[in-house]
């Protein structure tokens, strides 16, 4: 029923609009008689796991006895079905979590907090790390709206210039309150440990004379209303296992919005990684990286590993949502839109080479990072200096 709802706010201009204007003045006259606790802290992701930026510095709090002084609240659709350390959970859009919203001294999330509302007290102090640098337009670059407004953001996020550029126009991103971190989550892809990598390899059970190809696709928008968001890549599994088998083991991992994967039935071969929880774990231990328009492709650059985008829908999805790159020419092999073709690169490919091409892709577009989650801390809770 949910997502049914957030499909028709979203695909209904009028009714979001209607929306947006009733239930933020409902909760700025609620938190006329809410009072802040300082030592309230309010986290968020994407509301069905426990990960992303905001899990990063969460737990990088947690082990700082600087901040023992802190309560935290974690925000998920189901908190009974997830665990965390510590803290508190609160379920999404009901009127507990809005109050402590409006309690909540400090907002980190990586997606949003006031859920498409207005309310944020001018107390308040909200970090934004956002979840990646995007490869498709998004907010009001999208020309559907452009209502997007995050002047009032304290700190946000940006990875590179290139970023900068597109969160400043597509959210009206205020430029003194963006901090060239990079992204907190992706602080431990910037550590290269052998001893670690094996370990993965381990938890992972993937045999020692097999590399590792990560199958990591972005969602689809709903083709019924809102009652589900599948995936249906057209790969025919047992040819790639006929031909890759003998070297690879694949890894599948489909985005936090898709709820049905059709067309794979998991085994030795193709196994299962939507579910694992530590997403940078897959990257560091993939040999190479498939996926299509999914900003995790950012991600992966800066381990410097061959990346291949396998656009197969690439022709109806770029006309409905333009890119802010021309994916077809500065795309490392641009968009392969045939399952032969994705097989015959993985076969033939000069590994060097293609990794050479993803270093430089990331050159590109990366210019900050390793370090996001301690800058982080630092500004949200006006640390000078520090922090050990």
């Amino acid at each position: 029923m949910k997502n049914k709802l957030e499909y028709i706010l979203k695909h209904n201009e009028l009714i979001l609009s209607l929306y947006k204007i009733i239930m933020s003045r409902v909760f700025r006259f609620i938190g006329i008689f809410i009072k802040i606790d300082d030592n309230l802290v309010l986290f968020s992701a994407h509301g069905r796991k426990y990960n992303d930026s905001p899990k990063v510095i969460y737990e990088y709090l947690l082990a700082n006895n600087k901040f023992k002084n802190l309560n935290f609240i974690w925000v998920f659709d189901n908190p009974d079905n997830i665990s965390i350390p510590q803290g508190k959970k609160v379920k999404t859009d009901t009127l507990s979590y809005f109050i402590y919203a409006l309690r909540a001294k400090y907002w980190i999330t990586s997606v949003n907090i006031e859920r498409g509302l207005k309310f944020k007290k001018k107390e308040t102090i909200y970090l934004n790390t956002w979840h990646g640098i995007s490869l498709s337009v998004v907010g009001n670059d999208l020309g559907i709206r452009n209502d997007y407004d995050w002047s009032y953001v304290n700190y946000v996020c940006y990875s590179g210039e290139f970023e900068k550029d597109i969160m400043k126009r597509a959210f009206n991103c205020n430029d003194q309150n963006m901090i060239p971190t990079g992204l907190p989550r992706n602080d431990s892809l910037y550590i290269n440990d052998v001893e670690e990598l094996n370990c993965i390899r381990k938890k992972l059970n993937i045999p020692d004379d097999k590399k590792v190809i990560l199958y990591a696709p972005t969602w689809r928008d709903s083709e019924d209303g809102g009652d589900s968001y599948q995936l249906a890549p057209p790969i025919t599994w047992e040819k790639w296992e006929n031909e890759l088998g003998n070297k690879f083991v694949v890894l599948l991992r489909t985005h936090v919005y898709t709820t049905k994967l059709m067309n794979v039935n998991f085994n030795d071969f193709v196994r299962s990684a939507t579910d694992y929880p530590e997403v940078n774990d897959l990257l560091k231990v993939a040999d190479i990286l498939i996926s299509d328009y999914s900003c995790i492709q950012y991600d992966f650059s800066i381990l410097g590993k061959p990346m291949i985008c396998f656009g197969y829908d690439w022709d109806n999805y770029s006309r409905n949502r333009p890119f802010y790159i021309d994916m077809e020419n500065e795309f490392p092999n641009g968009i392969i839109k045939k399952e032969e073709d994705v097989l015959n690169l993985i076969l033939t490919m000069n590994y060097k080479i293609q990794c050479e091409l993803s270093k430089q892709f990331c050159n590109k577009h990366i210019n900050y990072g390793g370090n996001a989650t301690q800058y982080c801390v630092e500004k949200l809770f006006s640390i000078p200096g520090e922090i050990v």
